[in-house]
């Protein structure tokens, strides 16, 4: 049996615990589409890709979405993924190529995630010549900086510092000479357990 060029979907916001009444919504991805959203939530882990296919359901980004599930042999699978990106822990981290940078703790999954975005974070305070991405930098350069992953949802690559005591405490002082309109969101650096840099990969 081919496979659907284009798959009719459904979608709502997702009520955890709770039968949703929300409205919803209806909308046709190509199978290229689909398959991009659900490699977001597994990665490249075709058993679980398959089964999500099957199953026709998927809870992304706090929407679930459903389907008319349908079955992907291991041979198409493999074709259909070969065109996404891998994960590449040779890649080397460059701070000047993340656009991202995300301050959350180690519970899994975090209890809080910050995302402060580089434009944001580059602007530095009346007087002041050094900038919050200034001292992210500085904390990546004490490193080590390892390799994380890389994201669908992002089409970046993902790079972890976990934060010591003086790096943490280095960014905390920095976040508190920041723009006023970024500080509300830096007092979150005194809960950090670590930063994920994410870096888009050229041509994902």
């Amino acid at each position: 049996m081919a496979l659907p060029e284009s798959i009719p979907v459904r979608y709502t916001e997702e009520e955890a615990g709770y039968v949703s009444f929300r409205p919803l919504v209806r909308q046709k991805f190509l199978l290229s589409e689909l398959l991009d959203m659900v490699l977001s939530v597994t990665g490249k882990e075709p058993q679980r890709i398959r089964q999500i296919l099957r199953s026709g359901t998927v809870v992304f980004h706090f929407y679930r979405y459903w389907w008319e599930g349908f079955a992907v042999d291991e041979a198409e699978l493999e074709a259909l993924l070969a065109r996404f990106p891998d994960p590449n822990p040779a890649r080397p981290f460059r701070i000047e190529e993340c656009a991202l940078a995300v301050l959350e703790d180690r519970s899994s999954p975090p209890r809080f995630s910050v995302e402060i975005e580089r434009a944001a974070a580059a602007r530095t305070g009346l007087f002041r010549r050094r900038s919050f991405w200034d001292a992210l930098h500085a904390a990546a350069a004490s490193g080590p900086v390892a390799y994380h992953g890389y994201s669908y949802s992002r089409r970046a690559d993902v790079y972890r510092l976990e934060l010591g005591s003086e790096a943490q405490a280095a960014l905390i002082a920095a976040a508190a000479r920041t723009p006023r309109s970024l500080r509300r969101d830096l007092t979150a650096v005194e809960h950090a357990s670590r930063i994920l840099f994410v870096c888009p990969r050229p041509g994902s």
